[in-house]
């Protein structure tokens, strides 16, 4: 599912050489943790309803949260935008709920390689709602990526889902939240970002249990969701430490990462393989997301787009 927000979280000296490479090592171990957690979900949405599955996987983070909250004190939750902080969590369930709709009926792969598309979107509202400059070549990138995608999906070719458009969404719900993140990056603390994402979005999907709820009725059932609660929080942990201790130019690349695991698991629990269309789209994604990426890095050191 879509990770975290990769904007700049901290103000702190430049991190090191072995700061990065150990921030790369976190952020390979969190999309690791990630992708187990999507193929979880997707082995529940055969038994309970995707809102439910989205509960069960923000519980981890939540339970954690409320730990935090009762060790360090009520402050944490002190935010000076709090209303783009509750903005961001129900932009974090948006994002849940139609990923795990998409990989009820897609193949866990082709989905993460849809909504590589991301990082596209985030440019396109960056420019428009932040006012960001974005030069000739970014949006060359931007086009590239959407062509990419559309190789992904192939409309009108015969092998496009219509659940397909979930993932869509899901991309669209996922760069609204980094945008509103890089609103609240040097307001509030890392912590009171999570806080805010856990706690909303936890009270969120609570309201349609009642509608929704059904009892694991099996000691496996229990188990992966067990399971998907906590890799669910150990991926948000692990990908948040790599965040504070390296660049964020540097480590996001590693989300592209995440089309192995999917793949990876994809076979392994579902017999899924992506075919050569799906695997030369997501290339040409990546290709352009690693050149947006490498643009944004020479943007930070000119001080322009």
């Amino acid at each position: 599912m879509p990770a975290p927000n990769v904007a700049p979280l901290r103000n702190a000296p430049p991190p090191t050489r072995s700061d990065n490479l150990r921030g790369i090592s976190l952020m390979l171990l969190g999309f690791f943790s990630f992708a187990a957690c999507d193929v979880q979900a997707k082995l529940l949405t055969e038994t309970f309803h995707p809102a439910q599955v989205v509960w069960f996987r923000q519980i981890g983070l939540a339970a954690g949260m409320v730990v935090l909250i009762l060790l360090r004190g009520s402050h944490i939750l002190r935010s000076h935008l709090p209303v783009l902080q509750i903005a961001r969590g129900l932009m974090a369930v948006g994002s849940a709920v139609c990923f795990i709709l998409a990989v009820s009926f897609v193949p866990l792969a082709d989905v993460v390689a849809v909504t590589f598309i991301a990082p596209f979107i985030v440019t396109v509202l960056g420019a428009v709602f932040l006012r960001e400059p974005v030069g000739i070549r970014r949006w060359a990138a931007v086009s590239v990526g959407f062509i990419g995608m559309l190789i992904v999906i192939r409309p009108g070719l015969g092998v496009f889902h219509p659940a397909i458009g979930f993932a869509v969404a899901a991309a669209c719900f996922f760069s609204l939240r980094q945008v509103l993140s890089r609103s609240l990056s040097g307001t509030d603390p890392v912590v009171t970002t999570v806080a805010y994402t856990s706690l909303t979005s936890i009270t969120v999907v609570s309201l349609a249990l009642p509608f929704v709820w059904r009892t694991p009725d099996e000691i496996g059932l229990w188990l992966i969701v067990a399971g998907l609660a906590t890799t669910a929080a150990l991926g948000e942990v692990l990908v948040i430490r790599a965040l504070d201790i390296a660049q964020a130019v540097v480590v996001a690349p590693m989300h592209y990462s995440m089309i192995i695991w999917g793949t990876f698991y994809g076979y392994v629990v579902f017999s899924d393989l992506p075919d050569g269309w799906t695997l030369l789209g997501c290339g040409i994604i990546i290709a352009s997301g690693l050149y947006t990426l490498h643009r944004e890095r020479l943007a930070a050191k000119r001080g322009t787009g």
